[in-house]
């Protein structure tokens, strides 16, 4: 379905809006608004309408995925069970070795065992399923608040530069870049589990709804229910995560206030993205070369993190911590731009991507 590969190749770009800063600065640097500038407007653009938004798009089209999969396989008269089992063990493989070896904040791991919680709900009604998306609301709330104290140690600046995770030698040879991951990694995965699990599975719950209901097609009950909704996700969206953006970042309550409105306001903004990328992939016509990107996400996602080693290690360009939030930020469209481009000639050139 043309606009499902439009979605996914909108939410690769997103992603690596996000993924690129914590490639190419220091943690503490990457997750915090800069003083004052450019690299603060950029870093505040990139919190306020990229950061948790574009993955839970992402996370959509894996539950839609189940259920296209899971037809498929009934049309065939085949149980998917077993297969199913064989890819999320691939993905689950495929995500502890990017993490790694390329990227610390791979969700691929991630996926695969939310994967696993979801298979017992694929039978459920869109009804149940929706119960459960609006579920995870509370769940990631509380979630966060755990994260919270974790959070604060990047926060704080008198911290030693050595006490930070060692991200600093990233910046060094692939073998220096390597051990920094393996000693990140693991506290790194443990946050995204708390960080993003909850909300995560609450969009594959919603993608499986929407799958059932054939949410994706241009005239179905779902899709004119969001065209009625959207300008008003779009509004109270974009300013609930525009003050969530703006929230200190200490042990006050305005910050913990941010933290637990991010459950409900990043839903909302991501369902006004949503809305957008359809209405563009109605009235535009994009290259093939990037629907194909879209279609063959996985390796688009590998290559941005294959990519920005290349270019901030010292094994590449060695541009890490030279480029601050301002530059990041187009560099970013750069990268994820050069991945679906080589993605989508792979593709066109062997009928699919390796994925």
């Amino acid at each position: 379905m043309a606009s499902v590969d439009t979605i996914r190749m909108a939410a690769l770009l997103g992603i690596c809006v996000v993924n690129l800063p914590f490639m190419g600065l220091p943690t503490e640097q990457a997750m915090f608004l800069p003083e004052a500038g450019p690299d603060r407007l950029a870093a505040l653009t990139v919190a306020w309408m990229f950061q948790s938004r574009f993955f839970l798009l992402f996370s959509l089209l894996f539950g839609w995925g189940l259920q296209v999969q899971l037809a498929s396989a009934a049309r065939r008269g085949v149980a998917y069970g077993a297969s199913y089992a064989r890819r999320l063990a691939g993905l689950a493989l495929m995500g502890v070795l990017h993490g790694l070896l390329v990227f610390t904040g791979d969700i691929l791991l991630l996926y695969a065992l939310l994967g696993a919680l979801i298979w017992p709900l694929r039978q459920s009604s869109p009804r149940t399923l929706v119960r459960w998306a609006l579920a995870m609301v509370p769940v990631a709330m509380l979630a966060l608040l755990v994260v919270a104290p974790y959070l604060d140690q990047y926060a704080d600046a008198s911290l030693p530069e050595a006490s930070l995770s060692g991200m600093p030698s990233l910046g060094g040879s692939y073998v220096e870049a390597t051990r920094a991951r393996w000693a990140d990694w693991p506290g790194t995965f443990a946050m995204l589990v708390l960080f993003q699990g909850p909300m995560a599975f609450g969009c594959f719950a919603l993608g499986l709804a929407a799958a059932k209901t054939g949410f994706f097609n241009a005239e179905s009950t779902g899709r004119r229910r969001l065209a009625r909704w959207a300008p008003w996700c779009l509004i109270v969206g974009l300013a609930a995560n525009l003050a969530i953006a703006l929230a200190p970042t200490d042990e006050s309550l305005a910050a913990m206030l941010g933290l637990l409105a991010l459950p409900v306001a990043a839903p909302v903004l991501s369902a006004a993205w949503l809305y957008l990328i359809l209405w563009l992939d109605d009235h535009l016509r994009l290259p093939r070369v990037l629907v194909l990107a879209g279609r063959n996400s996985l390796t688009a996602y590998l290559l941005q993190g294959i990519i920005a080693g290349a270019l901030f290690g010292a094994y590449g360009a060695g541009l890490f911590g030279k480029i601050g939030q301002a530059g990041l930020l187009p560099l970013s469209l750069g990268v994820a731009l050069a991945a679906m481009l080589a993605t989508g000639a792979i593709a066109q050139r062997q009928g699919r991507a390796p994925h």
